[in-house]
This record gives structure tokens, sequence and C-alpha cells, in this order.
């Protein structure tokens, strides 16, 4: 397969370790290109649901995709998330081409792009963290049931329905928090010169440009690897919004340099549960 080149490319919200995670599919992905530098932002691997009795292969094939682009020489940060919140512990650690931060600031053809996953801006992960934990847990066995009406759905050739996006549609509130999200997001990076602001957490891919009385701002959401497929990709000066297709999710990966770690253990060292 020929790659395609790419100066920059933005993942977030794989959720690794959930039965929602579309491992293959983001295996798929990470095969088909050779960007020089990605960003990690944030919910690669969910620490708050991870458990033992699931850490399917597909899954395991996605940090081994990862260790080998970093042996090819692409920079990968890793930005922390609320659902990979225990990584922040090793925040501004090094490893080869990995490094570990909470956000990120690049000059990109001279612009100003600030990175960061967006949950500080959630106010029930910093008032009632364990209620976000328990939504993040219902959002999971949605996708669950969402994955088995639409294998159904698709025996009788109807189109695929997504629960989570009616109901974020239906509800006023969800749709006021995602707006909310944007400006706020938008407010602190024209106070702060940035002339993009990168995040993910809410689950919304989008591309956004705000005229302000100091010029313009781009706001940019790379989405999710559960329900949206998703990536944010930079090349020349342009920002596009990737959308991994459908029919890509059953073909069965390639085999990964053995070479490469390749084993439960790495996940446990990686986050310290035993």
């Amino acid at each position: 397969m020929k790659r395609r080149k790419v100066e920059l490319v933005v993942i977030s919200d794989v959720h690794l370790g959930t039965f929602g995670c579309r491992a293959k599919a983001l295996n798929q992905y990470l095969k088909s290109i050779e960007p020089k530098i990605l960003v990690l932002n944030g919910d690669i691997i969910d620490i708050w649901q991870f458990r033992k009795n699931y850490w399917p292969k597909a899954h395991m094939k996605v940090v081994q995709r990862l260790f080998k682009l970093m042996s090819e020489g692409v920079k990968i940060y890793y930005l922390t998330g609320n659902h990979d919140e225990l990584l922040r512990k090793f925040t501004d650690f090094k490893m080869g081409n990995l490094e570990v931060l909470n956000k990120l600031v690049l000059d990109l053809d001279g612009k100003k792009a600030w990175f960061f996953h967006g949950d500080v801006f959630d106010i029930t992960m910093k008032n009632s963290k364990w209620l976000a934990k328990l939504g993040g847990l219902g959002y999971d066995l949605l996708i669950l049931l969402n994955s088995s009406v639409n294998r159904i759905l698709g025996i009788l050739g109807r189109d695929k329905v997504s629960f989570s996006k009616r109901i974020k549609q239906s509800v006023k509130q969800a749709v006021k928090f995602i707006h909310d999200f944007e400006i706020t997001a938008m407010d602190i990076a024209r106070e702060n010169g940035y002339d993009y602001v990168i995040c993910g957490h809410i689950h919304q891919p989008e591309i956004k440009t705000f005229q302000h009385e100091k010029g313009f701002t781009t706001y940019l959401n790379s989405g999710d690897w559960v329900e949206n497929l998703t990536s944010l990709e930079y090349n020349q000066g342009n920002w596009t919004l990737y959308r991994e297709k459908e029919n890509k999710f059953e073909t069965e990966d390639d085999e990964i340099n053995p070479e490469l770690p390749n084993n439960f253990q790495l996940i446990q060292n990686i986050t310290g549960i035993r």
C-alpha cells in the first residue's frame, strides 16, 4: 500500500480498551499515512474503563502501529485527556520520538497552533468526576447497543443510525454545551494570539473560522474513533477533516514487526494498572 505523505495528523478519543473503540479502522488509517508529526490529543487509552479481560488483538495492533511510526522517525506528541489522566504524572516524559504533554503549541508556516484535549472546559469533569465516569460507561454501552442495531439494519438493507448523535441533536442542553465549548476555546485562543485551537473531548469533528477584532482564529476538533472515525490533517497551510470509510472495517490487519511491544504487559506498564 502506497502511503500518503502528511505534514501533521491529529487524532483523539480513540478509547482503546472499550467495546466502542474502532481499532481495526484506525489501524487501517495509520497504515495509509506517512506523517511527519502525529498528535494524539487525549483519550487514546481509556484508563477509566480499562480491564484485563478485554484487550483485543486489534487494540494492541494500534499501539504497535504507533511504535512502528516512531521507529520510522515520526514525531509523536501524546497529549493527556480525562480518560487517560493517569498519564499526567508522566508529563514532559520523552522516549525517542515520543513526548507526553498536557498541551502543545506548534509553529505551522508562521502561524501558532494550540493543541489540548479540552476536558478543562468540562464542568462535570471539574465538579463531579464520578458522574463523568458513569457517563463514559453509559456511552460505551450505548455504542454496543447501537452496533447490534446497525448489524440488523444492515441485514435488512436499511441505513445505519447513531443513537448518540440523535441524542446530541435533539437535546438542547447538549447542543448548548458543544456551542459553549467551541466559543470558550476560541476566546482563550484569541486572547493568547493563537491562530489555530485544536481540541478533542466532545467527539464532534469540526473546522470553523471566526473573525474578530484582531483577525481570524480557526477552531478545529478531531472528533473520535468510536463513531465518527475522523482525524485532522495539515498540509501546506491547509487543514482538512479526514473521515474513514465504513467499508474498511472488516479487512484483517497485517502483522506488525515482532520486535515491537506486543503484549498486555506493555499497557500495564504504561498505565500502572495491575
